[in-house]
């Protein structure tokens, strides 16, 4: 869960055209909105940025949200860190500097007042550094790195995703974003959370007027300062602000209102299920430590349902498409199953759910070729990081057999990486192995085709896919089609 503000919409539900504020596009987050930023010309390089960094210069939010692949590859080869203003930033592409923003909380920091997702649900392990964010984020850290905990996930991964899967066995094929996807990283969370008795259209009601009103809060925030533009979702924040600038006041109002609502009625849901006696939930045992504030765990878990929904859906969807894509490397993981990590970890590295993360400059610094200034925004790109052919051979090839995959930065790096990492790998283990064993013949639907796409949260806007219904339609799947 790379930290950066949440997605605008829920997954599962909405257009399957929904993509970071209103560009139409696709963790454990359509993708998001990032915090409201200021470009800085004349207060950095950016001044002289066309002549400095004539790619970055040129650089459009179509090519970032459609295939941005070819366009990333130029910046990390010429401008590895290069001044975009549509993104009103610079943008790192190289997997050393991208991994040296990352690590350096001090000098490259989210704990930011235009990070704007504290300004609904209160200071969180997301948009804290140092001491306070290790505060905030060890009680966590620990509940995920407890094999009993896990091994209890885990089963509750595969018994849903089967169970979901086996509910569409009969219909010869289906939209797997919305029918297996999404439902299985919302009743995941909710497991998590301790929330399983409470309706997954609940909870992710509570979390689409939270990130509503971060949305709304970002635009309102962009259009008040001439020229500004919403950093980190940026340029997608932009877009969606030009247009909405004389209702973004009355509109950041009414949805701050609904999701402080929301808010309230997720606490008085997560106070319950912590308080319950013998609750064992993951978000108990880290309440149970004691370091906390009850406000603090609510707030957190917010974080949690962020991460673990939006991004954890995406991290399925790709895998499956990347999979269905290639068929000569799915016949390798049907042949043998002990493949299946090397497949996901490979998906991840290609496209990772989460694409960009955003830090802000607490100090002047030399990066790259750039001379950063203090309060700039410095977004990393894990999506060009991941293809940097320095690290990676053959880098745009999807080799489930490759061997430094777990080298890609998907789940970020430093003290922000994602806690939830290894629990998003078995979610998506489990939806490939239930529909492996359950859908005989399983291949991309042609009438529908679809890849990944979007600025800030890539996935599939929709996974149309199709496969044999035999009589009876029991297990037995691809590995026996």
């Amino acid at each position: 869960m790379p930290e950066r503000d949440p997605p605008h919409h829920a997954p599962g539900i909405g257009p399957p055209g929904r993509g970071p504020a209103g560009i139409a596009s696709p963790g454990i987050g359509p993708p998001g909105m990032g915090p409201p930023g200021i470009a800085s010309p004349g207060s950095s390089d950016a001044g002289d940025s066309r002549s400095r960094f004539p790619l970055g210069a040129s650089a459009t939010i179509a090519e970032l949200d459609g295939n941005p692949h070819v366009l990333l590859r130029r910046l990390r080869q010429d401008e590895p860190v290069s001044w975009l203003p549509v993104l009103g930033g610079w943008l790192v592409t190289r997997h050393d500097l991208a991994l040296r923003v990352m690590r350096d909380s001090e000098t490259f920091t989210v704990d930011d007042p235009r990070f704007s997702t504290a300004l609904v649900v209160g200071p969180s392990m997301l948009s804290l550094d140092g001491a306070a964010h290790r505060r905030h984020r060890d009680p966590f850290t620990q509940a995920f790195r407890g094999a009993e905990a896990n091994a209890r996930l885990e089963s509750f991964a595969v018994a849903t995703a089967g169970r979901l899967v086996a509910g569409m066995r009969a219909d010869g094929r289906a939209e797997l974003r919305r029918s297996l996807a999404g439902p299985l990283a919302v009743a995941v969370v909710a497991e998590v959370l301790g929330l399983a008795e409470t309706e997954p259209a609940v909870i992710l009601s509570w979390y689409d007027a939270i990130v509503s009103a971060v949305t709304a809060l970002s635009a309102a925030s962009a259009t008040s300062v001439p020229g500004a533009t919403p950093a980190g979702g940026t340029a997608a924040a932009g877009t969606a602000a030009a247009g909405t600038a004389a209702a973004a006041d009355d509109d950041a109002g009414g949805d701050h209102r609904a999701g402080r609502a929301a808010f309230s009625a997720l606490r008085s849901s997560i106070e319950a299920a912590i308080g319950r006696p013998g609750a064992s939930s993951l978000l108990a045992a880290a309440a149970g430590t004691g370091g906390l504030s009850t406000d603090e765990v609510v707030s957190n878990a917010a974080v949690l349902m962020f991460g673990g929904i939006e991004t954890t859906e995406g991290m399925i969807c790709n895998a499956i498409w990347h999979l269905l894509s290639h068929p000569d490397q799915l016949s390798m993981v049907v042949a043998e199953r002990n493949l299946l990590s090397g497949a996901v970890e490979e998906s991840l590295r290609l496209e990772p759910s989460a694409a960009v993360v955003d830090r802000y400059a607490t100090a002047d610094a030399s990066l790259g070729a750039a001379r950063v200034r203090r309060g700039d925004l410095v977004v990393v790109s894990i999506a060009a990081a991941n293809r940097d052919a320095e690290v990676f051979a053959d880098p745009d090839r999807f080799d489930i057999r490759r061997s430094n995959a777990r080298q890609n930065l998907g789940f970020a790096r430093g003290p922000h990486f994602c806690p939830g990492a290894q629990l998003a790998r078995i979610e998506t283990q489990a939806a490939i192995e239930a529909i492996l064993n359950q859908l005989p013949g399983l291949r991309l639907d042609p009438g529908q085709p679809t890849a990944p796409r979007g600025l800030v949260f890539r996935k599939p806007p929709a996974l149309h896919v199709c496969w044999t219904v035999q009589p009876g339609n029991g297990a037995g799947g691809l590995a026996r089609a």
